[in-house]
């Protein structure tokens, strides 16, 4: 353990798209510098949701202290203020026991809710916009309010899913009142609490693909199917904002009949290639962010030696 850690207050924050390795990478992490995993992503906290979130398995749960997954019920409200309350909460405990906090995940609004002192209650609603724009959506759909987000902000409109009206209507109120949306701001002051070492793992895009469509073909043999079918027992729907996760949003479409197996497949494969395409875009925002391409070394090994021996000389 590194004497000095707990003054200075170091963590590691380990990002990239999914189905990158970030998990064992995070494990490998903890058993080399004494740390505890702190989840970055919004599906993983989820109860009842362990295959398509593609959560740590109980193996490797158990071979590293991973926080901030597998707690929360997916029929309740969440918000990504609540998850900061609850990170940082996590972070605090983590540095009072000594330990190295290694933040690891690829939901990019948690990350930020980390790394920078975000005010989610700045800005208040505005009910008479609102109304107008429930209207709207009422009248002409999710699509129409959409299409009106995607011509203030592409780059908002990229991340939010048209069917996330609550998200889409709160999006635009931002932009009513002369502000950019939070999570694409560039005036965030970074967060003082701690210094933050970050680090991300890609790999060259046909390797990326090609672990992302043979994850898809493992977790419909693991029962994805069956777990949402499971989740439609519990009472959820396609409105809740856990179901609306890739993997579950496509599911629903084949349980209605809309897709046959390689067609509800094919869409996962779909959708989660241009959500790791999104998340990249993302994460190159972030300065002085080290990335680690696994594809150009001899072996995933040989990445995680470099990336350990990195973070072993910025902990120093």
């Amino acid at each position: 353990m590194i004497d000095t850690l707990k003054n200075k207050k170091k963590l590691v924050v380990l990002a990239g798209p999914t189905a990158s390795g970030k998990t064992a990478a995070a494990i490998h992490l903890a058993h080399e510098f004494d740390g505890e995993i702190v989840s970055a992503d919004s599906m993983q906290l989820y109860k009842y949701m362990d295959i398509g979130s593609a959560k740590p398995t109980k193996e490797e749960q158990a071979a590293a202290k991973h926080h901030m997954i597998d707690f929360l019920d997916p029929r309740e409200p969440w918000s990504v203020a609540e998850y900061q309350k609850m990170a940082k909460e996590t972070i605090a405990d983590i540095f009072d026991r000594g330990k190295l906090p290694i933040i690891c995940g690829g939901t990019g609004l948690y990350v930020n809710s980390i790394l920078y002192e975000m005010n989610f209650t700045a800005t208040p609603a505005q009910t008479d916009f609102r109304d107008k724009l429930k209207e709207a959506v009422e009248t002409h759909g999710p699509e129409y309010v959409h299409a009106m987000l995607a011509e203030k902000d592409p780059e908002a409109a990229e991340r939010i899913h048209p069917n996330n009206v609550k998200k889409v209507i709160r999006a635009l109120e931002v932009i009513e009142e002369g502000d950019r949306i939070p999570e694409f701001s560039n005036s965030f002051v970074l967060c003082d609490d701690y210094e933050c070492i970050l680090t991300a793992l890609t790999l060259d895009r046909p390797d990326l693909y090609d672990r992302i469509n043979q994850r898809a073909e493992l977790l419909m043999e693991m029962g994805l199917i069956e777990e949402v079918r499971g989740l439609l027992e519990m009472g959820l729907t396609e409105d809740d904002i856990s179901m609306k996760g890739i993997g579950y949003k496509e599911v629903f479409g084949h349980l209605r009949g809309e897709y046959d197996m390689e067609e509800t497949l094919e869409l996962i494969r779909m959708n989660t290639r241009r959500y790791a395409k999104r998340q990249i875009t993302w994460f190159k925002r972030y300065p002085g962010i080290q990335w680690f391409n696994i594809s150009e070394y001899p072996s995933r090994e040989a990445a995680l030696e470099a990336l350990t021996a990195y973070l072993r000389g910025k902990l120093s």
